[in-house]
């Protein structure tokens, strides 16, 4: 079964939903912001354009869909207000696989719409969004189309489990108990994906175009030493649990991984030099405090909690 028909978020707005469950993400979105509006600013400042199109890839659905868009709005308004232009019309694409809930979005759009017309009056340029369904290891947009690429927290997910790792049994992903081929094909899969990635995008930008990308990382070069294992050899604890219970079938877990990797900065960096199409401008590397270590080891922590953050991080 291919990934991108079954991989996405839980839809809706209940307590399970990612609508609830995203505080995580929202704050790598905020802590990108100054990449994001000294990109923005950048593009913009360089031909003055009438008109920017712009792809969110990865947008998922709920309060950070939109927080994104906003930014990027505010950052466009506040550059036109200091030069005395008039706002540009721009053309935004939201982008996830074809299982995301959409629906959710396209509610949100008119009051989201509405509130900038409302806060910027004039200031506010004509602004048009519309979804695009697919997977980003496909080309989604005609040649020299886009303007601005934005994508967080989404390129750590590949577009297949990694072939060759039958020997992982009873782990869903790299672990310390992992045999040595298994971080090698997970960074080999890594590897051909995000050049993948890039030679598509590369298509689809105009030429000078920017992009921005925010990607779940590690900071170390080893995958499967203890502190990068952690929150999913617990999942796998549990679901071994289930098995010894007769709740889930051995084999199933045996044959489980999850189709995911976190690099690390020597890995991206190299992959970008390598395939060739893209300057990098900027590359930097930030924490986030997830609660997924230390706060396990407490005794009052709730197994639902330890749940939620699992949830938010993948």
């Amino acid at each position: 079964m291919e990934v991108q028909n079954v991989l996405h978020m839980t839809p809706g707005e209940d307590r399970n939903s990612y609508v609830v469950n995203s505080e995580y993400q929202k704050m790598v979105i905020i802590k990108a912001k100054s990449f994001l509006e000294e990109a923005i600013t950048d593009l913009y400042c360089k031909t003055f354009p009438k008109s920017l199109s712009i792809a969110d890839l990865g947008c998922s659905s709920g309060p950070n869909t939109l927080l994104v868009i906003s930014e990027i709005i505010e950052t466009i308004s506040s550059l036109c207000r200091k030069l005395g232009h008039q706002s540009p019309e721009l053309q935004v694409f939201l982008n996830d696989l074809p299982g995301n809930d959409f629906n959710t979005i396209f509610k949100s759009i008119p009051c989201f719409l509405e509130k900038h017309r409302t806060d910027k009056g004039n200031e506010f340029g004509p602004c048009f969004i519309a979804g695009m369904p697919g997977s980003f290891y496909e080309r989604l947009f005609l040649a020299e189309t886009l303007d601005f690429v934005h994508s967080s927290y989404s390129l750590h997910y590949l577009s297949q489990v990694p072939h060759g790792i039958e020997s992982n049994k009873g782990n869903i992903h790299i672990a310390v108990t992992s045999p040595p081929c298994v971080p090698i094909a997970y960074l080999t899969q890594f590897q051909s994906d995000f050049a993948f990635f890039l030679s598509l995008r590369s298509e689809e930008l105009v030429y000078g175009g920017r992009m921005v990308l925010t990607i779940l990382g590690r900071r170390n070069t080893d995958p499967s030493i203890k502190e990068n294992c952690d929150s999913w050899e617990l999942l796998a604890l549990s679901l071994r649990d289930m098995v010894s219970q007769g709740l889930v079938d051995e084999a199933k877990l045996d044959s489980f991984n999850l189709p995911m990797y976190s690099p690390c900065v020597e890995e991206v960096k190299a992959i970008i030099q390598e395939q060739g199409s893209f300057h990098l401008n900027v590359m930097e590397t930030f924490d986030l405090d997830s609660g997924t270590n230390d706060d396990y080891e407490k005794e009052d922590v709730e197994f639902d909690e330890i749940i939620k953050t699992l949830s938010q991080l993948s």
